[in-house]
């Protein structure tokens, strides 16, 4: 025969687990929060500079106003408070400072990953498309004229 002290061990188990079995409400499990939309512009076809430089000036107006403003000059909604601030892209010195091919490493893979600031996010979703990066770079290039 079994020790009393795990005879009432087991008994004060089973107790327990059909007390909350049978006091559970079933619910119907909440629906899951929407996911929000990813900001993406449409892929343009290869070869097709028109739609390049579109999907590359929504992107800016998506992606980069916000830190950069809509002139590029560093003054979006949230670039308060950011240290350093959001690069100034009419500034003639930077513009004259930087290559073709450190702002398109920039947009793609981020401040932090060429030396810059974390701040700057990667764009990973822009690498399979060289077309767009290159009319970023390109419209980024034209805010300072």
């Amino acid at each position: 025969m079994p020790h009393p002290f795990l005879r009432a061990l087991a008994r004060s188990l089973v107790v327990a687990l059909v007390s909350v079995a049978c006091g559970r409400q079933e619910t119907a499990p909440a629906a899951p929060a929407p996911a929000a939309a990813p900001i993406t512009a449409a892929a343009p076809a290869k070869g097709d500079p028109a739609a390049a430089r579109a999907a590359a000036e929504q992107l800016f107006a998506l992606r980069c106003v916000t830190c950069h403003g809509a002139h590029g000059q560093g003054n979006g909604p949230a670039s308060e408070g950011l240290t350093p601030p959001p690069r100034n892209f009419t500034d003639p010195q930077w513009q004259k400072s930087v290559t073709d091919a450190q702002i398109e490493q920039v947009i793609q893979y981020g401040g932090a990953a060429v030396g810059k600031s974390p701040a700057m996010p990667n764009n990973p979703d822009l690498m399979a498309k060289p077309e767009v990066v290159a009319e970023l770079r390109a419209y980024v290039r034209s805010l300072a004229r």
